[in-house]
Parts: structure tokens; sequence; C-alpha cells
């Protein structure tokens, strides 16, 4: 290694499933990195014995040992070595391994990058068919309590796509549940197996998804339509001015921006009518709504 190398940290995108989705830029950091930290660094050989590249020094980085491993990989990188940091599918850090190291070398103002690839949730959202200019991801439900009720009641209320993670011992349960919280008619989409041979997307309605899903196989990503939003509450904005100028005093500047904030409406347009109302108190003449007189 060269001594004035400047050690990083570089986050790898792997595939979720089909080999051929590592990127060359990807494959080249494996190769050249000083170190591999790893999730399984059994999975992580096959990876590197599909690419050629042998005599990697890989390191074992999963859930159960993560806050430890960190400070050895900070080690590393501030000795200047180049860690690439790998899990067992996907993008580190998304419901897997890396979160921990991550932030242990930022702490330290050491290098990071990433080698952007392969995620399951985009994947899955995208071919959903549902919205997804907005978006929630909420990686694995809690397995069961209080915590899994309130997280199914948020979903249940939540307008925008909520994207989760499930397992196949539990996607059953999961469906079911959903189905409870959300009613018959919300739509759903459920891929399992993302990018392999057997990939499979189903897409419908809550109420039908447990037959349809059937005999659980792989690993799943369920995507959930958001919740109708509630209805717009209409607002009277004349009676909004009133009420403020009898309740507080201030410029018309000020009450304009009182009720703007309370009602959300435009404060051009609150601003008009607060000018329209001091007017029509101090003379007593009927108001002239949407005309615009200088206060």
């Amino acid at each position: 290694m060269n001594d004035e190398q400047q050690g990083e940290l570089i986050l790898v995108a792997t595939p979720i499933g089909n080999l051929g989705d590592l990127s060359p830029r990807a494959a080249e950091v494996l190769r050249t990195a000083d170190a591999i930290a790893c999730e399984d660094t059994r999975h992580t050989r096959k990876l590197l014995s599909a690419q050629s590249i042998t005599g990697k020094r890989l390191l074992a980085v999963h859930e159960h040992n993560e806050a430890d491993a960190a400070q050895g990989i900070v080690g590393l990188v501030a000795r200047g070595q180049r860690v690439a940091l790998v899990t067992d599918a996907g993008t580190p850090g998304i419901s897997d391994p890396g979160t921990r190291v991550v932030a242990a070398v930022v702490a330290e103002g050491l290098a990071v990058s990433c080698i952007p690839g392969p995620v399951a949730f985009i994947s899955a959202l995208i071919i959903s068919g549902l919205a997804t200019d907005r978006f929630v991801f909420e990686g694995f439900l809690p397995v069961k309590g209080a915590d899994r009720r309130r997280l199914l009641q948020a979903v249940a209320g939540e307008v925008r796509t909520t994207v989760l993670y499930e397992s196949p011992h539990r996607i059953l349960d999961t469906l079911i549940d959903l189905h409870g919280a959300c009613g018959d008619d919300r739509r759903v989409s459920v891929s399992r197996e993302l990018t392999k041979r057997f990939e499979q997307t189903w897409r419908g309605r809550l109420v039908d998804a447990v037959v349809a899903v059937g005999d659980p196989r792989g690993e799943y990503v369920v995507v959930i339509e958001g919740a109708a939003p509630p209805p717009e509450v209409k607002v009277d904005l004349e009676q909004a001015v009133r009420t403020q100028l009898a309740t507080a005093s201030g410029s018309t500047r000020d009450v304009a921006d009182a009720v703007a904030a309370s009602t959300g409406r435009p404060r051009n347009e609150v601003y008009d009518m607060v000018v329209t109302v001091k007017r029509e108190l101090a003379t007593g003449a009927a108001p002239a709504i949407g005309g615009t007189v200088a206060p």
C-alpha cells in the first residue's frame, strides 16, 4: 500500500439475486480494496469467485458484532486503507448492517463514499403500479406486541405509499394484519425473488392478498397504497379574520400573518381580506370581498 494513499470506507451495493447486476465499477472496487467488510464471509466469497477475485482480506460485520467491528474498520481507514463494505444482497445500511460503521467512520472525520446499485425496495416500488412520487420505507415490521400494532395503524393512516420487507415465514401473518388495519380495498403489490429466475409480483387488493401469495417462498417486498387524504376542511376566511381582529391587536400585516398561518390560505388572499374587513368595521360599509384596498 502506498503510504500516501488516503483511507476510505466504500459502501458497495451488490446483486439482490442476479449476479449480472454487479456493476463493473463495483467489481473494480472489490478487486482493489485493501479489505472487504461483509455480512457473511461465505456468501461474499461466492460473489468474489464469480468475478475471479481472490486473496482478499474479509472482515465479518453482522448485526451481532457491528458496533465492535466498526472500531476496527475506523482504525484501518485511519491508517490509509480502502475498505469496501458489502452485505449479502443489496445496499449496505438498508435493513442490513452498515449504518453503525458509517457513523463511526464519519465521527472520526474520515472519508466515506458509495458505489450505488441494487436496492430491493426501490425495485419493488417502481414496478408496483402504485404512486412513487412520495413514499415511506419501513423495513421489517416489529414481530409482535404494541410496537407492531402501532406501526400497522401508522401504515393504515399513511397517505404516502408504504414499502415493507417481510420474510417467508411471516408474510401471511403480515398480510392478514395489514388487511385488518387497512381494510379490503387498499391496493397492494407483493414481490418475491426479485431479479431471480422465479421472480414474481402480484398486484391486487388486500382482501385477496393471502390467497394470492399462497405457499410462501423467498424474501418479500410489500408495497401498500397510501390512504385517502383527509377531506379538506373549508375555512370561512372572513370569519377567521374577524375572530383574529376581535381577539388580538396588531397591524394589518400581523393579522394577515396570523390568519394565514392558522388557516393555510395564501397570504396575499388573507391580506386582502384583512384590509376589506378593517374597512367595513371602520366605515360600516358592506365588505367588498376580493377587492384590494390600501391599509
